[in-house]
């Protein structure tokens, strides 16, 4: 028994070299990058209302009625329900803590109003009608906005053009490398890749109201793609 034991322990110590032995990479190993810069044709809003009243039901109602102009306001704009998803909803107490100035100790909290909240996140498909649409959405009442970003509706064409750049990228290196060290470039054994949307950072908008004339700055998008290519060394050169 024991000899089976330490038969089937070389048998298994064999395979597992011979595994690890066909996972080593052997030949050039070269990175490329390619990337394609472009205006984007899509942004994404979220903007909601924020209201204080005295009870829970009057906050609520406060809210409720400006989030309902709001959604009039982007249907007039085109936005399709499809575009917008609602992202936040709450009402809570408003506490004041107050501290007795003879005893100089904290007395409980006391509620003094209620706080309600209702945000939704928008997709803007024309980008030319964003400031004029803050405008409106802003004179409806909205006054709590979490932020904007762009993005492509579409990265398909641009990933692909990418991709070729960093195919070429990847070739011109190890074409590069192979001269450097006096060796003969083989073909491709292995490739792999690791492609993405660079979108900018999301632009802070703080709460407001009454503003106009909203000035957005779209910037560009950056696709990236990266590749990794593995070649063979040719024999002789």
């Amino acid at each position: 028994m024991m000899k089976l034991m330490q038969v089937a322990l070389l048998v298994w110590v064999g395979w597992a070299g011979a595994a690890l032995a066909q996972e080593v990479q052997e030949g050039i190993i070269v990175n490329g990058e390619g990337e394609v810069a472009l205006a984007p044709d899509m942004a994404t809003i979220t903007l909601g209302v924020s209201e204080v009243a005295a009870s829970a039901r009057e906050a609520m109602s406060e809210v409720s009625g400006a989030v309902e102009e709001i959604v009039a306001k982007l249907d007039e704009f085109g936005v399709a329900p499809g575009d917008r998803q609602t992202e936040h909803f709450y009402v809570r107490p408003v506490y004041q803590h107050r501290q007795d100035p003879v005893q100089s100790e904290r007395e409980a909290p006391q509620i003094t109003g209620y706080e309600a909240g209702n945000s939704v996140t928008v997709r803007i498909r024309d980008l030319s009608r964003i400031g004029a649409l803050l405008d409106q959405v802003i004179d409806e009442g909205a006054n709590d906005f979490h932020g904007i970003s762009f993005g492509l509706q579409d990265d398909t064409a641009a990933l692909a053009e990418a991709r070729k750049l960093a195919v070429a990228d990847a070739m011109a290196r190890a074409e590069d490398m192979a001269e450097a060290a006096g060796l003969a470039l083989g073909a491709v054994t292995r490739m792999s890749e690791n492609s993405f949307s660079n979108r900018p950072a999301m632009m802070e908008m703080s709460k407001a109201r009454g503003a106009a004339d909203v000035p957005i700055e779209q910037g560009e998008l950056t696709v990236r793609a990266q590749v990794t290519m593995v070649f063979s060394i040719a024999p002789g050169k």
